[in-house]
């Protein structure tokens, strides 16, 4: 037989990402999950959690098993920090809910995308395992010092070890004070008492401050430096992400996330994907006194405005519909215009530069064909 629990840690801190999976139907962490979970102690920075087979249970339900798995997490996993969680249906069978189809699509690809970038910041992951591994060791330099410290010259040895062994987490806390230390720094109580069982304390060496000062200069200074060099070889270097497996074609053909959806609906079209809605939004236009076929800024920020959106973003509406930069806009632009605003008022991200499909026919140039 072997420790399970040891072998998880093992491989947690060796690998870039550690991913939990639970059902959404079925949330509960037995001890057994629990205990694998705390083996991942001092890795939280790279758990990503996804809660799968979420169109089992409909949106009302949904918000509930997210709230009881967070709760149920911030028990097992002690961080600051709110863990990602990816929320999806991560299996070949047909959705059986589909009202949420859009969510879990956008978030697979949100997990796709946080695995393939892995390989971009394998070096940022090792310098923090190296700062990991210098906070640590000077934590234990504390500990064993302290424990050699406290022990007799020549009477009471091993009466003094069990002592100090039991009242390993008054000395954390102590330690803790005194050298101002998190305590997220310092090994498991459990498991150091445990190592301490078999160690002959009078052996341990005394504190070197020169040491300790060596370890804080280099997490204060020589760490940054690193980082810096880090930064510019990455930027020097070609982009790196994971191939292969269900990496490989999910962004081609009509399957694609976002494929015919907002602003890319109508990009394989031969006709201007505005020109059937246009005979509603000509009637909005005429009513707002056009002079010589174009509406002011100020009639079409009337209309506008209407649709409840920020000024923010509708001044980038603006800019995306206003195609000769004239301040005016024709029948075509302000269609536009409206177009635009339906796709973000259905939840779509508008885009950062005017897609040539979306250009209304009588601005584009000669011989311009859409992509």
């Amino acid at each position: 037989g072997y420790d399970f629990c040891q072998v998880l840690q093992w491989f947690a801190e060796r690998v870039d990402r550690i991913i939990l999976l639970f059902d959404a139907h079925k949330l509960d962490i037995s001890d057994e999950f629990s205990e694998a979970i705390k083996s991942f102690r001092g890795q939280d920075d790279k758990i990503r959690v996804v809660l799968n087979k979420a169109d089992q249970v409909d949106t009302q339900q949904l918000m509930r098993v997210y709230g009881a798995l967070m709760w149920s997490l911030g028990k097992v996993i002690n961080t600051p920090e709110v863990l990602r969680v990816y929320i999806g249906s991560f299996w070949a069978h047909p959705l059986r809910n589909t009202e949420n189809r859009r969510l879990f699509e956008a978030e697979a690809q949100d997990l796709f995308k946080d695995i393939q970038n892995l390989p971009q910041k394998a070096a940022v992951r090792k310098l923090n395992d190296l700062i990991k591994r210098a906070r640590l060791a000077k934590v234990h330099a504390y500990i064993i010092s302290y424990l050699k410290k406290e022990m007799p010259s020549v009477f009471g040895k091993e009466n003094k070890k069990k002592e100090l062994i039991s009242r390993l987490p008054e000395i954390y806390i102590q330690l803790q004070r005194e050298y101002h230390i998190s305590a997220g720094d310092f090994p498991e109580v459990k498991k150091m008492q445990e190592l301490l069982e078999t160690c002959d304390f009078t052996k341990f060496h005394s504190l070197k401050p020169k040491l300790i000062e060596a370890v804080d200069n280099m997490l204060a200074n020589k760490i940054a430096s690193l980082m810096s060099l880090i930064r510019q070889e990455e930027s020097n270097m070609p982009t790196e992400i994971v191939h292969g497996g269900a990496f490989d074609g999910t962004m081609a053909g009509p399957f694609g996330h976002g494929y015919g959806e907002g602003a890319k609906e109508g990009a394989d079209e031969d006709e201007w994907v505005v020109a059937k809605d246009k005979p509603a939004y000509d009637e909005i236009f005429y009513t707002l006194s056009p002079i010589n076929g174009k509406i002011s800024g100020i009639s079409a920020k009337k209309e506008m405005v209407t649709s409840k959106l920020p000024n923010s973003v509708l001044g980038k509406i603006w800019k995306l519909a206003d195609c000769d930069g004239d301040g005016m806009l024709d029948d075509e632009e302000f269609a536009l215009a409206k177009h635009l605003i339906k796709i973000k008022l259905d939840g779509y991200e508008l885009p950062g530069t005017l897609p040539s499909h979306l250009v209304p026919p009588s601005h584009r140039k000669p011989f311009q064909t859409v992509e």
